[in-house]
């Protein structure tokens, strides 16, 4: 995350139609921390045949690291050889309507060696889907970044199609 502290200031900007938008607060680096650590379940976005590809993954922190577990496959053959990728997590507060988001990015690499397997096995990280995965992956962070804002509620956004005439039904 950016150490300018301009960077952490909340934002607003107005809508084409001039009302106030709501605001966007960039989150410090150790709320990211914290707020990866509530959730268990993030999408990973990795490079495929120079193409963006993604897949939601469950993850555990470990330490500054993000470890997720997977099988032979895409997400291993993007994952592997330190490439870079990015780990997407949010969540929403349904009482207070404030939804948060953080990314991670930064290269991946699968976890080797007998000490570096037990030690992931330690992290009790075990996989939703069916399947063989037994490699564990680690995302080490190039940068983090976060936001948090108000969930607009319903029937108040705001698009260019907005009043826009509907076709009749043919």
């Amino acid at each position: 995350m950016s150490g300018d502290p301009a960077s952490n200031k909340s934002t607003s900007r107005e809508s084409n139609s001039g009302e106030s938008t709501s605001q966007v607060q960039n989150l410090e680096h150790h709320e990211c921390w914290s707020l990866l650590r509530t959730v268990s379940v993030g999408r990973l976005a990795v490079l495929v045949d120079g193409q963006p590809d993604i897949f939601p993954i469950n993850y555990t922190v470990d330490g500054g690291t993000l470890v997720f577990r997977t099988g032979a496959g895409t997400k291993l053959a993007a994952a592997s050889g330190g490439a870079a990728v990015a780990l997407e997590a949010d969540g929403v507060d349904a009482v207070s309507g404030l939804a948060w988001s953080v990314v991670v990015k930064g290269p991946a690499k699968v976890i080797t060696g007998t000490e570096g397997i037990l030690d992931s096995a330690a992290l009790y990280l075990f996989p939703w889907q069916a399947g063989k995965k037994d490699t564990f992956v680690r995302v080490s962070p190039g940068t983090v970044t976060g936001r948090r804002f108000k969930v607009t509620a319903p029937m108040t956004w705001w698009t260019q199609l907005s009043g826009a005439a509907k076709a009749a039904p043919e």
